[in-house]
């Protein structure tokens, strides 16, 4: 293996470990939080705790839809460009978009709907960024997914980081934390798309 192809190897799967920390820590991040988020908008607790079943039910779709498009009708790199641009678009329209809406029985603001609809844009994530991570190490994958596996901490720090900002300002704008963790996720989309590993062997 060459040295250039080497540390493209290398580099991209320091990138994918770094990208999947991100990801797994903020889709933890609108699974735990959003009870807490409810009741700070004065839901009940009854009602509130019944959004994380939401939001985990729109990422089963999200797998399940995975599983019958992937590969055969859309590229992992175009899935991953399609979930992290509307991850961003989301994170934004949380922000701005103010109001209440009914749905599903449910009269709530429209920010919590919003958190649900990005368990749609994480579900395909994961599935996207570690196949393309590994795709082309050859003889060095058990490697790259050893270091990929690291990024999986991201699930127990990134709330970490909500929390405090929770703590410090509030629970509505410390969802701003999740706005970097999708940019990079685009980063990343375009650095694999500029640098892809054909083959390490």
């Amino acid at each position: 293996m060459q040295l250039s192809t080497a540390l493209r190897v290398w580099s991209l799967s320091i990138l994918a470990a770094i990208a999947i920390f991100l990801h797994v820590g903020s889709q933890v991040v609108g699974i735990n939080t959003i009870i807490g988020y409810a009741q700070s908008l004065n839901l009940p607790l009854l009602e509130a705790k019944v959004f994380p079943s939401y939001i985990l039910g729109i990422t089963m779709f999200g797998f399940l839809s995975g599983i019958v498009l992937i590969p055969k009708f859309v590229k992992h790199l175009n899935v991953l460009r399609i979930c992290t641009t509307m991850a961003i678009v989301l994170t934004f329209t949380f922000f701005i978009v103010k109001g209440q809406v009914t749905f599903l029985g449910h009269t709530v603001d429209v920010s919590i709907w919003i958190l649900v609809l990005l368990g749609l844009s994480n579900s395909l994530m994961y599935s996207t960024i570690w196949p393309l991570a590994l795709n082309g190490l050859g003889r060095y994958t058990k490697m790259g997914g050893s270091i990929l596996i690291m990024g999986l901490s991201g699930s127990a720090i990134v709330p970490l980081i909500y929390g405090y900002f929770a703590d410090r300002f509030n629970t509505h704008d410390a969802y701003w934390v999740l706005l970097p963790c999708y940019i990079y996720l685009v980063y990343y989309h375009r650095c694999y798309r500029s640098f892809p590993i054909r083959n390490a062997d």
